[in-house]
C-alpha cells in the first residue's frame, strides 16, 4: 500500500536518527495520511481518497473541486 497523498503528492522522507554518541541510522518520516470519504456536491456522490491532513484541512475550507482546480488536477486524476 503506497504512502503517497493523492492530491498533494506528499511521500515519505528519509533522514537519520542521531544518537548521543553521534551514531547515525536511517529512518523514514511518513506523511500523516488518512483514508477519507468526501462528498462532492457537483457529482452528487461521495469519493474515497487517501489524503494528507494538511490537504484535508484545505478541502474542508474550500471544497474538493476548488482545491483540485487550484492544484490543476481533475477528479479522474485522484481516483
Amino acid at each position: 500500500m503506497s504512502k503517497i497523498c493523492k492530491i498533494t503528492g506528499k511521500r515519505p522522507l528519509v533522514g537519520n536518527n542521531v544518537s548521543k554518541a553521534n551514531n547515525k541510522t536511517k529512518r523514514r518520516q511518513l506523511p500523516n495520511l488518512q483514508n477519507k470519504k468526501i462528498f462532492v456536491p457537483e457529482l452528487g456522490k461521495s469519493v474515497r481518497i487517501k489524503v494528507s491532513t494538511s490537504a484535508l484541512k484545505s478541502i474542508d475550507k474550500e471544497g474538493l473541486m476548488v482545491f483540485l482546480k487550484k492544484k490543476k488536477l481533475t477528479l479522474s486524476d485522484i481516483l
